[in-house]
């Protein structure tokens, strides 16, 4: 079982990017799966989360409104879409993966409530 997320790179503020996530061992579409970031000298921050069940999303709400996570079922794949990035933006992003029952509604906000995680991509926003 494995994750691996891609599509990280330098960017100028206002500019977009998309990361990818993608599963070998298992598919994806059973899972749910969350985006995380951590910047420099700080904690791990949950990001958004597409479900398994009925593809409902969420976001933080530092992105909402200009990220948008998505799945591609064939390829395997969930995306993350980067609008309007900021230097804030800023980070190691990481794609994590969730197949078992949660006992509550924001679970996907606790990084400890995935079981699966690929290596980061960086995603760096700078003039």
């Amino acid at each position: 079982v494995q994750l691996q997320a891609s599509g990280g790179g330098l960017v100028q503020p206002g500019g977009s990017l998309r990361l990818s996530c993608v599963a070998s061992g298992f598919n994806l579409e059973d899972y749910a799966i969350g985006w995380y970031r951590q910047a420099p000298g700080k904690q791990r921050s949950w990001v958004s989360c597409v479900s398994s069940t009925d593809s409902a999303t969420y976001y933080s709400i530092t992105v909402k409104g200009r990220f948008t996570t998505s799945r591609n079922n064939a390829e395997n794949t969930v995306y993350l879409q980067m609008n309007s990035l900021k230097r804030e933006d800023t980070a190691l992003y990481y794609c994590a993966a969730s197949g078992r029952t949660h006992s509550f509604s924001t679970w996907y906000q606790k990084a400890d409530e995935f079981e699966y995680w690929g290596q980061g991509t960086q995603v760096t926003v700078s003039s």
